[in-house]
C-alpha cells in the first residue's frame, strides 16, 4: 500500500495536471483502437446464426419490402444474407457450364458491403430438377449504391425455384409482360443481368405434357431504352399469377393436380387480389372451373398470348408452386393443407355435407349412400344393375352417375354421399368433393395398376381425411379375355406390354378394357365400408 502512494506521488510530481489530463485521454483513444483492431482480425472467424426454421419465399419477400421502410440513414445493418439448402446446376446460353453451388441452412449477419448473391445466374438457364431456395440479400447502400441525394436505390432480386414437378419465378419491382414475345422483364439498373426459359406448367420433366406449353422467358436487369424493352401500356395495381391451360388440361386428374390445387397454393395469399394472366388458353376448361376461378381472384383472366400491350405490374410469379405428390398439400411445406383446399371448393360450391354418417346399432334407420361412377367408354362397369341390387340388400341407398364438366352438380352430387366406388379413372379425382371419413373404393383392372393406384387415389385420400379401400379384379373380371386367349401376353405378362412403352400400355388396358365385377366377392368390400361407417 505504501509502495503504491510512493507510485501515485512521484507520478504526479513528474506531470503537471493538465499533461495528466491529456495523457488519460490518450490512453481511452489506445484502448478503443485496440478494441478495433481485435473486432476486425477475428471477424471472419464469427460464425453465422443458425436457425431451424426454414423460412418460406414469403418470409424472404417480406423482409425485403421491410428493407424499404427504414430510413436512408439507417445503419442497424450492412448485409442481411438469407441462405437456404440449394444445389443447382446452370448451364449457360454459351457452351461453357456453370459448377454447382451448395448452401447450408442459415440466417448469417455479416457487416461486408460487398454484394455476395448465393448463385452467379448471368446468361443462365435453369435446367435441373433440384429445388432452388432464394437468397436474398438487403443492403443499406453504399458508395457505389447510392441514388441521387445519398438515397440508396432498391434492389429487388428475382426468385427462381427449381422443385420436383414444377418450376416458378416470383418478382418484384417494375415488372412488364409482353405475351406477344411471351416475355418477362424486371426493369431496374440494380438487378442483375440474367435470364431464364420457364414452362408455366406444374408437371415439370413430363415432355409430352410440357410440348403443349409455352416457354416463357424472364429477364432481369434490363434497362429502360434498351432493345426489346417495351414502355407500358397497362398498369394493374395488383400482383399477377402467369400459368398455362396447356399440358394435360382436360383431364379430369390432371385439371387438379396440375393446374386447380397448384393455382390455389400460389395465388390463395392474395385473397382475392391477383390477376390471372393464362398462356395457351382454353375457354372450355376456363367455363368448366370459372367458380374456382372467381372465388381465387376477383378478376376476369387475361388471355396473355393475345394481348397486343405491354402489362406492368408490381409483383409478378410465373408457374405455379405445387406439392411433388399427385392431389397434395404438404402443410409441413406450405401454409395450407389439403384440409384447407376442401373446405374452400365446401365454400366455393355451397356444399353442405362435412362428415360422412356414423351408424350405430341403435338407429338402424340410417342407410348410407353409394355413389358408383358410371362410365359408357372403357373401364366401364358391365353389370350395374346387379351391383346396385346387392348393395341394397347390405342397405345402401344407391345412386349411379356420371361425372361431366357441370362441376357444381357433380360436387353437390358426390358430396351428398358416404361411399364412392369406380374403377381406376379420372373420375375418381372428384373424391375431393367427399365429406369427410367417408369411403373411397378403387376397384383396379387387370394389367399392374398398382403403382397408379397408391399413388394417384389411395395416398392422396389420406390427407383428404378420406377412407380407402381397394379392390382388385381376377383376369375373369375382365372383358380383355373376350378378346385375347388365355396365354397371350396382354393377359399372361402385362409388363411385357408396359415394357412397349405408356402408349401401347395404354391402347390395351386403359382404352379397351371393361370390367364385370363377381358380385359375391366384391361383397365382402361394400360390407367392409358398412363396418368403418360404425366406427
Amino acid at each position: 500500500m505504501g509502495e503504491k502512494i510512493m507510485y501515485d506521488t512521484i507520478f504526479a510530481r513528474s506531470f503537471s495536471r493538465y499533461d495528466q489530463k491529456k495523457l488519460g485521454y490518450g490512453a481511452f483513444l489506445a484502448c478503443f483502437l485496440i478494441a478495433l483492431s481485435f473486432s476486425t482480425v477475428f471477424k471472419p472467424y464469427l460464425g453465422p446464426l443458425t436457425v431451424n426454421k426454414r423460412l418460406s419465399i414469403n418470409d424472404g419477400l417480406k423482409m425485403v419490402r421491410a428493407n424499404d421502410t427504414i430510413s436512408s440513414n439507417a445503419t442497424f445493418f450492412s448485409n442481411v444474407v438469407i441462405s437456404f439448402n440449394a444445389t443447382v446446376e446452370m448451364v449457360s446460353d454459351g457452351s461453357s457450364n456453370m459448377s454447382s453451388t451448395s448452401r447450408n441452412d442459415t440466417i448469417g449477419f455479416s457487416t461486408s458491403s460487398s454484394k455476395t448473391l448465393g448463385f452467379n445466374y448471368t446468361n443462365g438457364v435453369i435446367r435441373n430438377d433440384t429445388r432452388l431456395m432464394p437468397v436474398l440479400e438487403i443492403n443499406n447502400g453504399s458508395s457505389s449504391q447510392q441514388g441521387q441525394g445519398g438515397v440508396p436505390e432498391k434492389i429487388i432480386e428475382p426468385i427462381c425455384n427449381i422443385e420436383g414437378r414444377t418450376e416458378f419465378c416470383e418478382m418484384n419491382g417494375d415488372i412488364r409482360i409482353n405475351g406477344k414475345s411471351s416475355t418477362v422483364l424486371q426493369v431496374g439498373m440494380m438487378t442483375e443481368n440474367s435470364s431464364w426459359i420457364i414452362g408455366p406448367y406444374a408437371r415439370k420433366g413430363d415432355r409430352e405434357a410440357l410440348s403443349q406449353v409455352t416457354k416463357w422467358r424472364v429477364k432481369t436487369g434490363v434497362k429502360d431504352g434498351d432493345n426489346g424493352v417495351h414502355q407500358c401500356n397497362r398498369y394493374h395495381g395488383v400482383p399477377a399469377v402467369v400459368f398455362s391451360l396447356g399440358g394435360y388440361a382436360g383431364n379430369n386428374f390432371h385439371d387438379y393436380t396440375d393446374i386447380i390445387i397448384p393455382l390455389y397454393l400460389t395465388s390463395r395469399q392474395f385473397n382475392g387480389e391477383v390477376k390471372f394472366l393464362i398462356t395457351n388458353k382454353n375457354p372450355w376448361w376456363i367455363n368448366k372451373f370459372k367458380t374456382i376461378l372467381r372465388n381465387l381472384s376477383h378478376y376476369d383472366p387475361i388471355d396473355i398470348d393475345n394481348e397486343q400491350q405491354v402489362h406492368c405490374l408490381p409483383t409478378v410469379i410465373i408457374g405455379l408452386k405445387r406439392d411433388p405428390k399427385e392431389l397434395t398439400i404438404d402443410p409441413s411445406r406450405s401454409p395450407h393443407s389439403m384440409k384447407e383446399f376442401r373446405q374452400f371448393l365446401r365454400t366455393t360450391y355451397s356444399l353442405k355435407k362435412t362428415t360422412a354418417v356414423k351408424l350405430t346399432n341403435n338407429n338402424r334407420r340410417k342407410r348410407p349412400r353409394l355413389l358408383i361412377l358410371s362410365r359408357k367408354k372403357t373401364r366401364a362397369f358391365t353389370n350395374t344393375k346387379a351391383i346396385a341390387t346387392m348393395a341394397r340388400t347390405l342397405g345402401y341407398k344407391v345412386i349411379i352417375a356420371e361425372t361431366d364438366s357441370n362441376v357444381a352438380k357433380v360436387a353437390e352430387t358426390i358430396n351428398a354421399c358416404d361411399v364412392m366406388m369406380g374403377v381406376h379413372d379420372a373420375g375418381l379425382t372428384n373424391m375431393v368433393f367427399l365429406p369427410n371419413n367417408a369411403i373411397l373404393i378403387q376397384i383396379l383392372p387387370i394389367g399392374g395398376f398398382e403403382w397408379l393406384a397408391r399413388t394417384d387415389f389411395e395416398e392422396p385420400s389420406k390427407d383428404m381425411n378420406l377412407r380407402y379401400l381397394e379392390y382388385k379384379i381376377k383376369t375373369e373380371e375382365s372383358t380383355l379375355i373376350q378378346q385375347y386367349p388365355p396365354h397371350h401376353e396382354v393377359i399372361r405378362n402385362p409388363g411385357a406390354i408396359a415394357k412397349q412403352g405408356w402408349n401401347a400400355f395404354k391402347a390395351v388396358y386403359l382404352q379397351q378394357q371393361n370390367v364385370k365385377l363377381d358380385i359375391h366377392r366384391f361383397r365382402l368390400i361394400l360390407s367392409r365400408a358398412i363396418e368403418l361407417l360404425h366406427e
